[in-house]
């Protein structure tokens, strides 16, 4: 009995440890973006359901899984945060995805352009490899010192370049380094 208490004691410790770091490092990761040469990959606001119809195609909305209101107010409420923490504004690209497309407008924070490399390949892998091989090529001609870069996009792209899947509407925040690499820094769940 003594040894359970002290496990669960042990347990509570380590959330409590885990809790106070993943605040922590929140505050320290916003104040890494904007000392410039970071990039925020946020994966799309709520979209209900997974994967796309059948009969999708890219720039038809109405062939696409699309935000819904949840998810609108999802995607206005991350830009919100992001200006109340000194983000005002960003390069921010974006799927071709409508509703990578809706998220990123709707975060305001700039002009929204788009960059095919960002795309899904969820269902399509004959995309992973040209996908992801182009984004990497992009990220590596990004300056080191640069203003913030946010990227809107897929599930299966962040774990392809971060490492770390998300939720929709979290993201993940990448430190460039000069030769064209990166470190993943951590990832940040816009808490309102």
């Amino acid at each position: 009995m003594r040894l359970l208490k002290i496990f669960i004691i042990g347990i509570f410790g380590l959330i409590a440890i885990f809790v106070t770091n993943t605040h922590a490092d929140q505050g320290g990761l916003i104040k890494l973006m904007k000392s410039g040469g970071h990039i925020l990959m946020i994966r799309h606001a709520y979209a209900p359901g997974s994967g796309d119809p059948a009969n999708f195609k890219i720039g038809d909305c109405a062939t696409q899984r699309n935000l819904n209101d949840r998810g609108r107010t999802q995607a206005r409420a991350i830009g919100e945060w992001l200006r109340s923490k000194g983000i005002k504004d960003a390069k921010v690209y974006s799927s071709q995805w409508c509703r990578c497309q809706e998220t990123a407008t709707l975060l305001g924070l700039g002009l929204v352009a788009e960059l095919p490399a960002l795309n899904s390949f969820y269902g399509m892998p004959q995309n992973r490899e040209p996908n992801i091989k182009t984004l990497r090529s992009f990220i590596a001609n990004l300056p080191a010192d640069g203003e913030l870069i946010i990227f809107v996009t897929h599930f299966v792209t962040i774990l392809e370049i971060a490492g770390e899947g998300v939720s929709p509407g979290e993201g993940v925040v990448l430190k460039l380094k000069a030769g064209g690499d990166y470190d993943v820094l951590g990832s940040l769940s816009f808490e309102f």
